[in-house]
């Protein structure tokens, strides 16, 4: 897949396609500093990055304004969601404990021009800090963050009655779920993925966590 396929699939703009086409050089540039994405799927950006993120979009329906994306690292799939959102007045928080990873994304939001904040901290120091955006957030997204019964933890205290939570898992998505119900009730709806047979994104609708036999919302 290349940027033209990229843009009729998922119906982007030229002005938008060009944002993400700079996105794409910036990254191969600071690639090669810091380890961004896997080095064998540079070349396939399109289709194992971009389009991988961007089908999120679609299971977010419309609560998709206000987006908080977890271990954003190179910005899967929270800055390709950020520029999809633009002509829409979406904005995403990225979160990236990683300095190094938040500069770049810092870099990219400021070339291009998406509509996205970078928090430089844990997912569980942002939660303690409890700042007020978090009221307006209604999807949370995550890619190759933690397995499932870990990231459920990590996405808990930002959920809410109104929230989706949109999580790209891979093959072993289905022992996750099952280990994670054993502590969670989760309702969950698994959808395949767009761009990996095996892969699932996962969306949760509700979340409630096990405890002593009381559930905790």
């Amino acid at each position: 897949m290349g940027p033209e396929a990229f843009a009729d699939q998922f119906d982007v703009s030229r002005e938008t396609l060009t944002r993400l086409m700079a996105y794409q050089a910036l990254l191969g540039r600071w690639q090669q500093r810091i380890n961004l994405v896997g080095p064998a799927t540079l070349d396939a950006f399109w289709h194992r990055h971009a389009a991988d993120s961007a089908q999120i979009l679609a299971l977010a329906g419309d609560k998709g304004g206000v987006w908080l994306d977890l271990g954003s690292g190179g910005g899967f799939p929270g800055l390709i969601v950020a520029l999809l959102l633009q002509p829409h007045d979406g904005h995403v928080h990225l979160v990236e404990s990683d300095g190094r990873k938040a500069v770049f994304l810092q870099t990219v939001i400021r070339e291009v021009g998406a509509p996205a904040t970078v928090h430089n901290q844990r997912a569980e120091a942002l939660a303690a800090a409890a700042p007020d955006f978090l009221v307006d957030v209604n999807v949370i997204s995550a890619r190759a963050l933690a397995p499932l019964p870990e990231l459920l933890g990590l996405i808990f205290p930002f959920f809410n009655s109104s929230t989706v939570a949109l999580l790209h898992k891979g093959a072993s998505w289905q022992d996750e779920l099952t280990q994670a119900q054993q502590s969670w009730m989760i309702g969950v709806e698994a959808h395949a993925s767009q761009t990996h047979d095996a892969s699932r994104i996962l969306q949760i609708n509700h979340l409630a966590r096990r405890k002593g036999g009381v559930l905790e919302y």
